[in-house]
């Protein structure tokens, strides 16, 4: 009895260790074939062409770094790499064209600070969540606000500026390209943090803002880099101060607001690229690497700083980070102020 009851306890063991065997043997066939697929899908990328959407009109920050790195990537990736720009609802519509594209990384994104961080969280009718409907690949490039005033204005100081707002109640106005973009915001944020109550002055986009600043029409206007430096540079306008707790390499003399009237203040436009979500992590993997080989060179970075831009390497899991505070930065500013749109 022991005999045949150890004989039958060795065959249903085999049979055990067998079926082990085989489910651990059929599991690792599983993940090497899956493995091998996302292998040949990032040697296989990309088949064809692969776009770029940029969610505004030609001309700004965004638009720079899309256009400056499209040659030079698409070498990399062996495959033409067009620009498109898809502008409309302050970034929106080339965002949800985005979001509703397959995930292959042939229809890419270059989101910046308004469209990714802001819009979705002030408009409930923006129709996308960035961090559920996007997949971060890499940040470009991050360039604080500039604080202009017209070559006219009698305020050669941010705490002039300050000090008239804080003593005269809606005696101070500021521009902006449009509600809750992130010049507005950042005017809000200073007017919050140095009590002061000034007058906003939307307007339809960064040109005529700029014009009715350079005529002295408003007081301030928080402006990209890349749009404040040429006048800047002519004497139109002057910086009053950097959005930033660290002064700009492009404009070295000029004070962040950090130094002089509110400590922390820090506020910027940034670009970087995203694919729609749920793309492979080997394409995604291949991209970041490919950006950030570009973004090393000595001339991209050259160019891209000298618009004010800090450039440094990153990886998609650092730039989704980025992405998760900034937004959580501009949530807690939106609630506080109660800005919205629509």
């Amino acid at each position: 009895m022991n005999r045949k009851a150890d004989a039958e306890g060795s065959g249903a063991g085999a049979v055990h260790v067998g079926r082990r065997h085989f489910l651990t043997t059929g599991c690792a066939a599983v993940l090497l074939a899956a493995g091998q697929r996302s292998a040949l899908a990032a040697q296989a990328y990309p088949a064809h062409s692969v776009n770029v959407i940029v969610p505004y009109a030609p001309g700004g920050q965004g638009d720079l770094f899309a256009r400056v790195l499209s040659d030079p990537l698409g070498k990399l990736l062996k495959q033409t790499v067009i620009v498109e720009n898809r502008p409309g609802a302050t970034g929106m519509l080339g965002t949800r064209y985005i979001v509703r594209e397959k995930p292959d990384g042939l229809n890419l994104l270059l989101g910046q600070t308004g469209e990714i961080a802001i819009i979705p969280l002030a408009n409930k009718k923006a129709g996308y969540d960035p961090l559920k409907d996007l997949a971060p690949i890499a940040l470009v490039g991050d360039s604080p606000l500039v604080m202009i005033t017209s070559a006219k204005s009698p305020f050669k100081s941010v705490q002039e500026l300050i000090a008239l707002a804080a003593g005269k109640p809606k005696q101070v106005a500021y521009a902006s390209s449009g509600t809750a973009t992130p010049g507005h915001l950042a005017a809000a944020a200073l007017a919050l943090g140095t009590h002061c109550d000034m007058i906003h002055v939307p307007y339809k986009g960064a040109g005529q803002a700029m014009t009715d600043v350079i005529s002295g029409q408003v007081g301030f206007f928080f402006s990209s880099a890349s749009a404040a430096m040429g006048h800047i540079k002519s004497g139109s306008v002057k910086a009053l101060a950097v959005a930033s707790t660290r002064r700009m390499p492009a404009l070295p003399d000029v004070p962040t607001i950090d130094e002089t009237v509110l400590k922390g203040f820090s506020y910027s436009l940034w670009g970087g690229y995203f694919a729609p979500a749920a793309t492979p992590a080997p394409i995604i993997g291949q991209l970041n690497r490919d950006i950030n080989e570009l973004l090393a060179t000595l001339a991209i970075r050259t160019r891209f700083e000298a618009d004010g831009a800090v450039v440094k390497a990153n990886t998609p899991e650092q730039f989704t980070e980025f992405v998760r505070a900034e937004a959580l930065k501009y949530r807690d500013l939106l609630k506080t102020t109660g800005i919205t749109i629509g």
